[in-house]
This record gives C-alpha cells, structure tokens and sequence, in this order.
C-alpha cells in the first residue's frame, strides 16, 4: 500500500505542520488509511513547543517526493556468492528465467554480475581454441570440492581439495596404450582423467600420478584403487553421470569469480529516477545493482523498471504553488489541496478536490472537516489545529481573521481544554528567531517563494514580541536576506518583522533597486521601512508588493 503525504509548503510554519498533521488524521478517520503527515523542511522552536505541549511527534520528513530508484528496483535480490560454482549459478538463472546475477559477498556488497552470454562462452568456447589459451573446451578451473559438488558425485580421496587448480580434461575411451600416449603429452599434476570401469586406464591414471581421477556411472571403486591412489596423492571423484554428461559438467565447477563482470554501473536508492534514466538506458548494461549510504547492495535495477509506474500521492495544505511545495510535486500525482491563500498556477493531470476559503489559517479548514462531517476529532490534535489557528491569526487579531476562524477557535478550546489567550502568549514567547538563530536561517525559516508574471521573488516573515532583538541585529540580517536573494537569483527578497504585541512590522528589502524605489513606506534606513497596522504577509504584504511590481513594470514601459 503507497503513502499518500499529506504536506505544507517548503520552511514550513506553525499552521502548516499542524493542518499536515490534523488533515492526515482526518482521511485516516474517513477511510483514507495511507494518508501520512510530513513535512519538506525543518521545525522550529515554536513548532516544537506546540508538539511537545500536545504530545505529538513530528511529521515525517521528505525532502524530494519525485519517482526515486528504491520505489521501482527489485528488493528481493537473487544472487550467487563468488565462490558459488557456475553450475549454480546456471541452475538459478534457469529456475528463475534470469539473463543476469549479481555476485554478492558476505557484506551484501556487489562484486559484479554474471551473465549468461558470458557463461556460455566460457561453458563452451570454440573448438578451434588452442590448450593453454585459457578458452579450450579440455581446459577447467576448480577446486576438488567445487567439482564433486557440481557432478553431485563423492570425493572418495581429496589432496588439498579445497586447492584451486587450472585442469586438463582428459576422456579414458581409448585403448590402453593410446591412452598411455596421449597422458605423456601433459604434466600428470594437471590432468583431470574421466573414465567408466576401465580398471585399465584407472590404474595408469593413478600410477603416473593424475591430480583427479573421476569414475563416472555411479560405480563402485574397488578398495583397492583408492588405497593406490593414497598413496600416489591421486584425488578420486565418483560421479552417478556417464562419461559424456561428466565430462560437459566440469567447466561448469568454475567458481563465479573467475567469468563475472567486474566492470558494472550501480546507482544509489535515492537517487532520482530521472535524474539517471538517460546514463542507464544508454549504456551496454542490463541490470544495475542498487546501493544504499553504507555501499551495501538493497536492490537492483533493470531497464524495464523505468516502465513502472510510481503510484505516490501528494495532499497539499497550506500552499497551492509548486514553487513553494516540495521538491518532485511536479512528477506525482495532486489529489487535494486544502488551502486559505491566493490560487497561484498550479495544473493537475485530473479533477481534485480543492478547498481553498477565505479565512485566516488552514488549520481552520481541517477543524471544519471534522465538525461538517461529524467526525471524533481527539483531544491532542484538536490542541494542535487551535495552535495553528493562534499562531497564523496572531489569536484572532489578524486582518486575516474571520468569523469562521473564531466560531471554530472556539470549538477547538472546549474539545482540547485550553484557553487561546494564555496558549497564545506561551506560544510567542516560546522561541524567538532573532534571538536563538543565526541571520541566514532566520531570513530563510519561514519564507516563500512566488512567482509574479514572469518574476520570481520571496517573502520571510518573523514573529516577535517587540523590535529590541531586530534592532541589534538588523545589518546581519540584511546582509544574510541579501545572501539569499542573490544565490536563487531573485528579483527581490523581503523580510516582514512582526511585532504581535503592537500589531505592526517593520520590513527590509533587498534587490533590483527600481523595485525598491516604488515602496513608499515610511524609511527608517536603507533597506528598512516601517509598516504601521500591517501583520500579513498574505493579505496586507503580498498584495503590496506585486502592486509595486506592476507599477515598475508600468515605469519600465513608459
């Protein structure tokens, strides 16, 4: 079953963590059992104090929801060890119709892959192949152990049989003499002998010293022999196939270390699909081991895995512009937006509910959602949802404020046992910015992003109790707001400084200097202007700016 996020915009607020968490809630209680609440930024010391005084954890957090390689690669990883034998190897490939394995160690870290292209080359190389080149059809590689495994035979006498050894095949169908002839050609230490119940031919093999003697049929070894051959060093092998069988099936006790790949393409989990389709699709390989932070192999990839579908679902809240939501939204699917600000452009593949109401907090809507529909709506999160409702109407004296706010403000005091005022003057005095914050994360904390025909700008904005903390720190904070404009190349960047006891702001502007000459606010110094009455960044400041954009655009043209 996906997760369906149900998440606020990027540097999230008070509101917009609590409303993730009470909506969430909500489509759990309705039906909805994927919803999730996250969140695509850090908290602060405010959101924390809401949290912890309603006994709430967190949302999770998501930093990218765009398709990622873990939500399409295969996690059950069907693999083979470098010491596995490649008749293994065949065996899985075989049951499983694979084309490819990867070759894992111990530590789950891949060592490369196996492919079936190269093992049949290597099972069967051509018969024009020279002994000694490596390839010959009469030449192995393997351990004593690896070869009785693969014939499912018995060692009946092993010489250092865990030893790896480059092998000569050599057939005993021959005559005895002939055989004797062909056997001097080769060093004895290096000759591997397969032969029936030609007692003959076993007792040359042993007496000029074969490293292996293998008796294929299934048939008993006289006593007698395996005393010689003890006492020659002359490992004998059993196997219940006929000669011809055996003799196919001992190329195939090569260890896989010996024909994998080493050279292969990995990618890491996390990685963005479309961030690596053309590198993979473009390559000569197949298949692509998936590797988590510690290196360690959790999946693996293949080309038909770009076909997939990634089925995850996003619910917005608090925000309906991309440029504020989190990173990806734009390559998942919308279902809903729950929302009190202005309709920026936002296009959906589909139909979606879209609740977007004219009042002062989000958290508002959601409240409303369980009172319209009659849903329990526990204490702990109706605690939450009254603080998102304090904080964003600074307790209803906000110009945002509606009646609706305060008829579900007060719904929300009975059903969590807590008085608005006395939670309001906590909340403010629970964590203040300019004091606990260095100026570039105090600037960037709470701050959006908007785009205004073809200009893209952002708007911060600080709550405090009183100017005293911005006054000492106003040259920082300006240097720090500057820094943030230039590095996404905005065309102005404001800060709105909210004094909640007086109900008014004093705002700093950084950036295109035609821009800041249409702000016609009361200058106290460069950069810094007094905006008596005003405590909205939403309805006061918004409008007022993208009113002084369009009147630099007015000047420009005339």
């Amino acid at each position: 079953m996906s997760e369906i996020l149900v998440i606020g915009h990027k540097n999230p607020d008070t509101d917009a963590i609590c409303s993730a968490i009470g909506y969430a809630e909500f489509k759990r209680r309705t039906g909805l059992a994927e919803a999730v609440a996250a969140r695509c930024g850090d908290t602060n010391d405010r959101i924390d104090f809401v949290l912890n005084a309603f006994g709430v954890p967190a949302p999770k957090f998501v930093a990218d929801v765009s398709p990622k390689i873990s939500d399409v690669m295969q996690r059950k990883i069907l693999s083979v060890r470098p010491d596995s034998t490649a008749a293994e190897a065949l065996r899985l490939m075989d049951e499983k119709n694979l084309r490819i394995l990867p070759v894992m160690d111990a530590a789950q870290k891949c060592r490369g892959l196996l492919s079936l292209f190269k093992l049949s080359k290597f099972l069967f190389p051509a018969v024009n192949r020279k002994p000694g080149s490596g390839s010959s059809s009469r030449e192995m590689l393997s351990s004593l152990t690896n070869l009785a495994e693969t014939l499912d035979g018995k060692l009946l006498v092993g010489i250092d049989a865990e030893r790896e050894d480059e092998l000569i095949l050599m057939i005993g169908a021959m005559g005895l003499e002939s055989f004797a002839t062909r056997l001097d050609k080769f060093p004895p230490e290096k000759c591997c002998v397969i032969v029936g119940d030609r007692w003959d031919i076993q007792n040359v093999a042993i007496r000029e010293g074969v490293r292996v003697l293998i008796v294929t049929g299934g048939l008993e070894v006289e006593p007698k022999t395996i005393e010689a051959a003890r006492k020659k060093n002359v490992s004998v092998i059993t196997s219940p196939h006929d000669t011809a069988t055996t003799a196919s099936l001992c190329r195939a006790a090569v260890a896989v270390r010996h024909v994998l790949n080493e050279e292969f393409l990995c990618f890491r989990e996390n990685a963005p699909l479309a961030a690596v389709r053309d590198e993979a699709t473009s390559s000569g390989y197949l298949v692509f081991p998936v590797l988590d932070a510690e290196g360690q192999t959790v999946g693996i990839l293949s080309k038909t895995d770009f076909l997939k579908h990634v089925s995850r679902k996003l619910i917005l809240v608090d925000h309906n512009e991309l440029s504020q939501a989190v990173q990806g939204a734009d390559e998942v699917e919308i279902i809903e937006i729950i929302d009190h600000h202005r309709i920026g452009a936002l296009a959906t593949q589909q139909p979606i509910l879209f609740r977007n109401e004219p009042v002062g907090s989000t958290s508002t809507i959601v409240a409303d959602c369980f009172f319209r529909q009659g849903v329990e709506l526990p204490r702990q999160i109706a605690g939450l949802l009254l603080a998102g409702v304090v904080s964003d109407t600074l307790n209803l004296t906000s110009p945002t404020t509606t009646a609706r706010d305060a008829e579900i403000l007060k719904k929300l005091e009975q059903i969590s046992e807590v008085n608005a005022r006395e939670f309001t003057d906590k909340l403010f005095a629970s964590g203040s910015l300019l004091t606990l914050k260095p100026a570039p994360q105090a600037v960037a904390t709470d701050c959006k992003e908007y785009a205004e025909n073809g200009v893209k700008f952002s708007v911060a904005q600080i709550e405090e109790i009183g100017f005293e903390q911005f006054w000492k720190r106003k040259d920082e904070l300006l240097g720090a707001l500057e820094a943030y404009r230039a590095k996404r190349a905005y065309l102005f960047s404001t800060l709105l400084v909210t004094d909640v006891a007086t109900q008014s702001s004093l705002l700093l502007a950084v950036g295109d200097e035609k821009f800041i000459k249409r702000i016609d606010h009361p200058r106290l110094e460069p950069g810094i202007y007094e905006l008596r009455d005003v405590v909205s960044r939403k309805k006061q400041l918004l409008p007022y700016l993208t009113h002084c954009l369009r009147e630099k655009e007015k000047g420009l043209k005339g």
